[in-house]
């Protein structure tokens, strides 16, 4: 499993080149954590090599602040683009 993983990483990065940053990233939100953490949370920032990403809920966000490290190199490494870090913020309440 892991290796495929890793399969899909490569591929993922090479075929991301065309597309902006934020959707860039955005696809590589959903291989660098998973499918069940990336969808408590998304993408919708990015400004020089800040990732700004909107979580669900306050105990959605803890998880991701303790892996904030490893979701940063994750992101830059899929994405093939500079991610300095990653600041959460909750979603806005409609």
């Amino acid at each position: 499993m892991e290796r495929m993983r890793d399969v899909l990483r490569g591929n993922l990065g090479r075929s991301l080149h065309a597309i902006q940053e934020v959707d860039r990233l955005a696809m590589a939100w959903e291989v660098a954590c998973g499918h069940a953490m990336a969808s408590h949370a998304k993408v919708v920032g990015y400004h020089e090599g800040l990732v700004r990403i909107e979580v669900e809920n306050a105990v959605w966000m803890r998880q991701m602040i303790a892996l904030r490290s490893v979701l940063e190199r994750e992101m830059a490494k899929i994405a093939e683009m500079p991610v300095r870090g990653i600041e959460f913020e909750l979603e806005k309440e409609a």
